[in-house]
């Protein structure tokens, strides 16, 4: 009779961490638990509701209708000939993907002291698993806005450039990893001072005003405000992705290039200060 040939794993558990130690190998291993953490993270969100994952359409529904009556019709502020609803439901469902990637991660350490103080598992599984949770709730609300689309579609009004949609999805992967590196920073800075996950919110709204959402970078024109707003990394994302979907925006290289390579800092910056804080937070937390 043969004998059998078990496969064995290992995992070392040490305090000894380089700066740069992502150990993917061990998180691919931990893949269920990435499965099991983003399922957790949806559910919790709707858990004991009236209207359940139905705030997923509703709540950028009724933002965008405030937004098409504020600033589309009081403010009378340019979409750049989009129809105004398509223009703000769009606009909304990237950056709510974005903030959301910045607000879960923000709260890694706070929210899942218990589950860390008790057992072991790579900690990045955690903020991986916020970004899946926040693709997933991308994908949904994109159905709502794919109503309206292909209305505007069939009218005419809309005129996408189906070719630029293939950087869809490398736009969410920019967006999630710089989501995720600002997450993680607040986060291990929350661990010892807490007040500072009170201004996460209120910033991230404030970060929104100063991104192109409610209004198309056009409306600045070449001036200061122009060069400020494009020092925003999120802005050439954002305005590649109403390129591609709505037909209008500037792919503007430059800002593109900057955004890259400040998502990879801050992602770099993210993963060091996290992988020092993981080992003594459960002290201050």
């Amino acid at each position: 009779m043969a004998n059998e040939v078990k496969e064995k794993y290992y995992t070392y558990i040490t305090s000894e961490r380089k700066w740069f130690d992502l150990n993917l190998k061990e998180v691919w291993q931990y893949r269920d638990l990435i499965i099991l953490f983003t399922k957790r993270s949806f559910q919790v969100t709707y858990k004991q509701t009236i209207l359940g994952p139905a705030w997923l359409f509703l709540n950028p529904f009724i933002t965008s209708v405030i937004y098409t009556f504020v600033f589309g019709g009081i403010a009378g502020m340019s979409t750049d000939g989009v129809p105004q609803i398509l223009f703000y439901m769009s606009g909304n469902a990237i950056w709510a993907y974005f903030s959301s990637c910045v607000t879960k991660n923000a709260a890694t350490f706070t929210s899942n002291a218990t589950v860390f103080g008790k057992v072991y598992f790579p900690r990045l599984t955690t903020p991986i698993s916020n970004i899946l949770s926040s693709i997933i709730n991308f994908l949904i609300q994109m159905c709502l806005v794919a109503i309206f689309f292909v209305y505007y579609l069939l009218k005419g009004e809309v005129t996408p450039n189906w070719l630029m949609m293939l950087t869809i999805p490398l736009i969410l992967i920019v967006l999630g990893i710089m989501g995720m590196g600002f997450g993680i920073i607040i986060s291990s800075m929350t661990t010892k001072y807490r007040d500072l996950s009170i201004l996460v919110s209120f910033g991230v709204q404030l970060w929104m005003y100063a991104t192109p959402i409610i209004y198309p970078i056009s409306t600045m024109g070449s001036g200061w405000m122009r060069i400020i707003l494009m020092a925003n990394p999120v802005s050439a994302p954002i305005e590649l992705f109403k390129y591609a979907l709505l037909g209008q925006g500037e792919i503007l290289i430059g800002s593109l290039i900057w955004s890259v390579i400040f998502t990879v800092a801050v992602a770099l910056i993210g993963i060091i200060i996290f992988n020092r804080v993981e080992k003594t937070f459960m002290d201050t937390v």
